[in-house]
């Protein structure tokens, strides 16, 4: 990489701290407003309808909102970049509301488990508000960033692959928690939003205090780095390196009987079968690990390992390789108005990727298992700021498809 970066940077007559290519505050007026069809296993399918401003009145800040009908009704918006100091402090506002929601249990953590060893947790009343301040210097090279959430659910059902209820949870308590972040990041990159060359790190901790005394006292240390080597003018060929380790200040509750009273389970009811008992003490055997050894930040989703679901791979370490080759196919201001947008696309790219992650509750044992995704994807800039991006992926488990805003890997 480094002969690589040596060469690139020779041929493009730049030094190894590239200038910004252009403004890194940009003020253009955009909106998109736009159907949102979804499927969410062991919840249903539904259709909602989301609507994004851009740079609003002129200014450089955001906002957007979505409302979701079908299995699953709920709401969220948020406002990003206020500039409560024009240029240098930053703040961003998030929200939203769900009345059920369902995550993938997975029979255990770590990189062990096949595709099909998984039952799905039902959740009631789903919430996550909070936001993040930003202190950014020296044209966005430097910034520190802090952070506060709050997030809460009531774990209401078990289900099985097909939908069908396992067990419902008799008087399960209402699940609260804080969740806090303080970070630093360097961009000796060319572009904030855009980068092509250049290097990029992000160190940050997070964690959550204790809600209960049953509740682990842990916080998680988070090394996020990439690297951008230029292929010719307008493309580039990005390395990204992830690493998410939980640190245990104490452990929380760790016995069988005591968590499945404490979550409304009963995993030895006589009318379960011994399928329906497996998956019962595999939610509970889960909760345990994370108690023992802490929760880092997990792969798989529109972000690292897309050909795997969300939290595919979980444990107490994490450690995430990828590399992805950006080619730009045009680069020309082209403004479009068709009622439900209104931007200046700037930038279409094409992009090919390759990802290796590992996962594990034990340190020595991160590595042990890697699993891959690659794939391809398109890629669209606009001059508000926005990155559209589709891509897909594949791996051992199948093809997963993702529509979303923003490059992938990025710290936030």
């Amino acid at each position: 990489m480094l002969a690589m970066a040596q060469h690139c940077y020779a041929e493009t007559g730049t030094g190894l701290l590239p200038d910004r290519r252009k403004p890194q505050f940009m003020n253009d007026q955009g909106y998109y407003v736009f159907p949102m069809p979804y499927s969410i296993p062991g919840v249903g399918a539904g259709l909602g309808i989301m609507g994004i401003g851009m740079n609003l009145g002129g200014t450089y800040t955001d906002a957007f909102g979505f409302v979701l009908g079908g299995g699953l009704k709920g709401e969220g918006g948020g406002i990003t970049d206020i500039h409560i100091v024009p240029r240098t402090l930053l703040l961003d506002i998030t929200g939203m509301n769900f009345g059920k929601s369902t995550i993938t249990n997975f029979k255990q953590r770590g990189m062990e488990t096949d595709k099909h060893d998984y039952s799905y947790l039902q959740f009631n009343n789903y919430y996550f508000a909070g936001g993040r301040l930003t202190a950014t210097f020296a044209d966005r090279l430097f910034e520190v960033y802090g952070g506060g959430y709050r997030i809460g659910s009531e774990l209401d059902k078990v289900l099985d692959q097909n939908k069908n209820t396992i067990l419902e949870t008799q008087d399960s308590p209402k699940w609260r928690t804080k969740v806090y972040g303080l970070g630093v990041r360097g961009d000796l990159t060319d572009d904030y939003y855009d980068p092509r060359r250049g290097v990029r790190l992000d160190v940050s901790r997070w964690w959550s205090p204790p809600a209960k005394s049953s509740d682990p006292d842990f916080f998680r240390i988070e090394y996020n780095a990439a690297a951008y080597l230029p292929l010719g003018k307008r493309s580039t060929w990005v390395f990204n390196y992830f690493r998410s380790d939980a640190h245990v200040d104490r452990q929380g509750e760790t016995d069988r009987l005591a968590i499945e009273n404490e979550q409304g389970l009963n995993c030895s009811d006589p009318t379960l079968t011994q399928q329906e008992k497996r998956d019962c003490d595999s939610v509970v055997s889960n909760i345990i690990a994370g108690n023992t050894y802490g929760t880092a930040t997990g792969l798989g989703g529109t972000s690292r390992m897309r050909s795997y679901p969300n939290e595919r791979f979980s444990g107490a370490h994490t450690v995430f390789y990828g590399t992805e080759v950006r080619w730009t196919l045009t680069e020309e201001a082209h403004p479009f108005d068709i009622f439900i947008a209104k931007d200046v696309r700037t930038l279409l790219q094409v992009a090919v990727f390759y990802e290796l992650g590992s996962a594990a509750d034990l340190r020595d044992q991160l590595g042990d298992i890697y699993r891959a995704s690659y794939g391809a994807g398109f890629r669209m800039v606009t001059a508000s700021g926005l990155v559209i991006r589709a891509d897909v992926a594949t791996g051992k488990e199948g093809i997963e498809t993702t529509i979303l805003f923003g490059y992938p890997w990025e710290s936030f």
